[in-house]
Formats: structure tokens, C-alpha cells, sequence
């Protein structure tokens, strides 16, 4: 059976250090950075807590190699692939869904 993956980015309050993650289960991993369940990790150093960008793959191995592309993108394109989705650099996610 295949499972589906998603690739995501978190950032901090002030959109200035980008953390780019994959996962088969977006709300609960969002819920694991929010509330910094791994004090040591990067997302709860530089306190990412936003999710300002997120796509959805019907398969878990194309979204791990879209998330290795994305680490290798200079910031200006990560930056043009978040305002072209979320211009307004929203926090896309919500506990209560």
C-alpha cells in the first residue's frame, strides 16, 4: 500500500530562517514543532512555529525528493515558491481542523 507524504515549511515569527521537513502526517508534526516536543531540534532553536508553505504527494518517496530539491534551492527561490502560495505569509495551520 502506498502512503502519501507532504513536504512543508516552517519559519520563525519574523520570517527569517526557513526550515523545509517531510512527513506522512502534517498536523501532528506542525503540532510537534509548535509546541517544541524536541527542545534540541533546529525548528526549536531558531523557534520555527509558522507553517507558511505545504504541498501534498500521493506518494511518501516523491515527497522526500521534492524536499531534497527544496534544500537545495538558493532563499530567493524558496522565498518566490512561499509568496507565490501564501503571499501574505500566513500561518496555514490551525488546531482546531
Amino acid at each position: 500500500m502506498e502512503r502519501g507524504g507532504c513536504v512543508y515549511i516552517m519559519t520563525n515569527i519574523f520570517n527569517t530562517v526557513y526550515y523545509i521537513g517531510v512527513t506522512s502526517d502534517l498536523y501532528s508534526r506542525v503540532i510537534e514543532h509548535k509546541h517544541k516536543r524536541y527542545p534540541t531540534s533546529f525548528t526549536s532553536k531558531y523557534n520555527c512555529i509558522k507553517l507558511i508553505y505545504f504541498m501534498l504527494y500521493d506518494d511518501i518517496e516523491e515527497a522526500i525528493e521534492q524536499e531534497k530539491r527544496l534544500k537545495k534551492w538558493n532563499r530567493n527561490w524558496k522565498i518566490k515558491l512561499i509568496s507565490d502560495h501564501n503571499p501574505d505569509w500566513l500561518d496555514l495551520f490551525s488546531e482546531d481542523l
